[in-house]
């Protein structure tokens, strides 16, 4: 699939969304190789770490999964204690979820897997105007996700292409 070679003719929306997902799958592939944690669970991790104890409600919200699936990921996640539960001291029905200090760095770590081979392949094969149109496409990206539940208020890190849950 070809897109039009001037910059300034408008692309059809449907090929360019799939030259975007063709182009971005194998990057993400690469920069996800070294992650032991699947990118919903790093979500997680993320969003706790970006706003505090949240009910398991409200991660299914910001992570855009099924209550259960967020249960499951909940209990692993504790199970590697990486995030603790307790009573919400506001309504002792409610349950928050909290990061650990594991957690955080077990986060960091995460976040980072994958960081220097990006920034080595950035260094080595693009060039300077290059960096620039990267940098400038980086708002128009995130823009794509403007429009989904949370995402006003996501933090940037948890959301891509292919992402395991």
């Amino acid at each position: 699939m070809t897109l039009p070679s001037d910059p300034d003719s408008p692309a059809d929306p449907a090929a360019l969304a799939a030259e975007l997902r063709d182009a971005l799958r194998p990057l993400w592939r690469r920069f996800n190789a070294h992650r032991t944690l699947s990118l919903g669970k790093v979500g997680i991790l993320s969003h706790l770490a970006g706003r505090g104890p949240l009910t398991a409600t409200d991660l299914a919200g910001l992570e855009r999964i099924s209550h259960q699936a967020i249960a499951n990921a909940v209990r692993e996640l504790e199970e590697l204690g990486l995030i603790r539960r307790s009573p919400d001291p506001d309504d002792g029905r409610r349950v928050l979820v909290q990061l650990t200090d594991s957690g955080r760095e077990r986060l960091r770590a995460e976040q980072t897997a994958g960081q220097d081979w990006l920034a080595r392949s950035v260094a080595d094969h693009l060039d300077d105007a290059d960096r620039a149109t990267i940098a400038a496409a980086i708002p128009l990206l995130r823009r794509l996700d403007a429009d989904a539940p949370g995402a006003a208020d996501a933090p940037d890190a948890a959301d891509s292409p292919g992402a395991r849950r």
